[in-house]
């Protein structure tokens, strides 16, 4: 029997990022960024206004007051998108939208709202000091700046700096296709009528779930039931469009477990059992001309997502080029005793909150491999040792957040 550490070590080896393709910023999204990426230029890339109201020389404005206005003769209007026609000299000013290039001459802007809003003369009713209201040229990036590195996860505000500069495709580590594929002659599609005998497929749609929220694109195959041929014939077609598959059900001892049959002819699968619970029969190797790896995982859907986590999820965040691959571990007090078997590391759902400034964990109903009702209150995964047959209130663990990448 394997330990966690030697089957993580054996689905994680030879493992690298999808090879870089070239996208567009919004198709990008949620991809890790595989090149460096400088400013071409500064941001902003000249001096502006960052209000709506009047360029100035701010000395002409020292003793200006809301009783003693100061009045300007106004010699050009500058919208966002334009540059003055003339330089601001003393006694002038120009009136300026927000965005616009600063003219020359001016050393600050007069809000609107300091004035009487005037179009020929203006009247100014306070003092400002120099370099009010002006959006300097490089105060956000300089020429040349690395402004994204590779590696790093692309969301909303680094999309936005990347077209800031000017970017309008990028390169980077594509998302994995994911085949989902579940197996067994008793299951039914969620939404069908149920008769005696039959259950829901609660896997194919909860691990296409965890491998879209991994950042992964999932493409679920409904339930294929156990027959050799069919899921032979189901796999060979799936191929083409994947990057890993993953199977559900069908890896324990049972006299119909099909996808233990006939994997194992192919020589390419190994099976194996786990030192954990649950999860306990896992199976992995490769298909096809270019070897796309494929995981097979227990059938109990409880199984099924937890072998996701600690195996399969590590596995696609380096596919996807992440340099963090696991979930964040924490440090929490138990706040119920729990049981688990000798010589296997139990992956216990529980809840986690902060409670008086510390992490507490209490578990999430019952553990049964088969109790997705508790899984779904779940929030974390509490990890018991392999030594340790009940851990008792109090005791530290470590603890994996769910709900957090």
């Amino acid at each position: 029997m394997r330990s966690v550490e030697e089957h993580l070590h054996a689905v994680l080896d030879g493992v690298e990022p999808l090879s870089p393709l070239d996208h567009t910023l919004l198709d990008a999204r949620t991809c890790v960024l595989a090149e460096d990426v400088t400013a071409p230029w500064p941001l902003p890339a000249f001096d502006n206004s960052s209000m709506d109201g009047y360029a100035v020389i701010a000395a002409d404005l020292d003793s200006a007051s809301d009783g003693k206005p100061t009045s300007l003769s106004v010699v050009d209007d500058v919208p966002a998108g334009y540059r003055a026609s003339v330089p601001v000299r003393p006694g002038t000013a120009i009136r300026i939208m927000t965005g616009a290039p600063l003219p020359d001459g001016a050393d600050a802007v007069v809000p609107v709202e300091l004035t009487d809003g005037g179009t020929d003369t203006v009247r100014v009713t306070s003092s400002i000091k120099r370099g009010s209201h002006v959006r300097r040229r490089g105060e956000d990036v300089q020429l040349g700046d690395l402004v994204v590195r590779s590696g790093a996860l692309l969301g909303p505000r680094e999309i936005a700096l990347l077209a800031a500069v000017g970017r309008g495709r990028v390169r980077v580590h594509p998302q994995p296709r994911v085949v989902v594929l579940s197996t067994g002659s008793e299951l039914v599609e969620p939404g069908a009528a149920l008769s005696p005998g039959l259950i829901v497929d609660s896997n194919g749609v909860t691990i296409a779930a965890a491998v879209q929220e991994a950042g992964a694109i999932a493409y679920r195959v409904g339930p294929v039931k156990d027959d050799t041929s069919t899921l032979l014939a189901t796999l060979e077609d799936q191929l083409v469009r994947a990057d890993l598959i993953i199977t559900t059900g069908g890896v324990s001892a049972g006299a119909y477990d099909t996808v233990k049959a006939v994997l194992s002819r192919l020589g390419t699968v190994e099976f194996t059992r786990v030192a954990m619970q649950p999860g306990m029969p896992q199976g992995h190797g490769t298909l096809g001309p270019d070897a796309t790896p494929i995981f097979t995982l227990p059938g109990n859907p409880v199984s099924a997502y937890v072998s996701f986590e600690v195996f399969v999820r590590p596995v696609l965040r380096r596919m996807l080029g992440h340099q963090h691959i696991y979930r964040p571990v924490v440090r929490a007090v138990l706040a119920e005793t729990l049981h688990s078997p000798a010589g296997k590391r139990q992956f216990a759902r529980g809840h986690l909150a902060v409670e008086d400034g510390r992490y507490v964990v209490r578990p999430a109903g019952g553990q049964g491999s088969h109790m997705l009702g508790a899984l779904a209150k779940a929030n974390a995964l509490v990890v018991v040792p392999e030594d340790v047959t009940e851990a008792k209130p109090g005791t530290a663990v470590a603890v994996l957040r769910l709900d957090e990448g």
